[in-house]
């Protein structure tokens, strides 16, 4: 059975704390004691950590040595337009355990006026649901979820694949189009872009395409924004992995 891991602020002169509720249930429900064994992870870095003392919102780590962290096979920037916020949230936990690196929320010309303004408020606990699905599928670096952006900012981001999902007919399937790319390298960024509710509109897609986006499809049925991101990740990390 696979070590329990937990995140640490941070790792300092060979010890590490954990704190509030991860504590609590380490120390109570799991009934940890002097001597044994974790992993710990800062956000970049694998320790094997040793418990030095157990109490209720405080465990503290020796640490005992590093473990290897192994090189992603791709990293996904995910450009996701701004839904409701309890959908919203559920994608980051699901995109976080599909190991998605970055997520940028974008207000897409027809995403619903307002999001943008709110959700600069909801980035510091977007952060801790990501923190959460990290330690519960045992990734080791946090994924970034950066400051909302507009379609404009959107489209100029840099990457060296960059997609973005259409529904309208005659567009090319992702995974075709992504195993048909001339190479693909180990930990190389791809950027997805996933539309709202009411789609794209034509003087977004004219930019899109202008600035060096591609026009992929996920087929026939029309998705809603979270789960078209949720299968766009699947897709992609499947085709670097194959």
């Amino acid at each position: 059975m696979a070590r329990r891991r937990f995140f640490v602020d941070e790792v300092r002169r060979r010890e590490a704390e954990l704190t509030g509720e991860d504590a609590e249930h380490l120390s109570r429900v799991l009934r940890a004691e002097a001597g044994q064994q974790y992993e710990i992870c800062d956000g970049s870095r694998l320790y094997l950590g040793e418990v030095l003392e157990a109490r209720k919102h405080s465990v503290r780590f020796r640490i005992v040595e590093e473990l290897p962290v192994p090189e992603p096979a791709l990293r996904i920037l995910l450009l996701a337009s701004l839904i409701k916020f309890e959908r919203f949230e559920w994608m980051i936990e699901k995109a976080t355990e599909l190991g998605v690196d970055t997520i940028l929320p974008v207000q897409a010309e027809r995403s619903e006026r307002g999001l943008e303004l709110a959700a600069r408020k909801r980035i510091e606990r977007w952060s801790r649901v990501a923190r959460a699905a990290s330690q519960q599928s045992r990734r080791v670096q946090l994924p970034t979820i950066l400051q909302p952006s507009t379609m404009r900012e959107a489209s100029r981001v840099e990457a060296p694949v960059k997609f973005y999902l259409e529904e309208t007919p005659g567009c090319r399937l992702l995974l075709p189009a992504a195993l048909a790319l001339p190479e693909r390298r180990l930990g190389e960024t791809v950027a997805v872009l996933v539309g709202p509710e009411g789609g794209w509109t034509d003087r977004e897609r004219t930019n899109l395409v202008a600035a060096g986006w591609m026009a992929v499809s996920l087929g026939s049925s029309i998705l809603r924004t979270e789960t078209a991101a949720l299968a766009a990740l699947a897709i992609l990390s499947g085709a670097w992995e194959s």
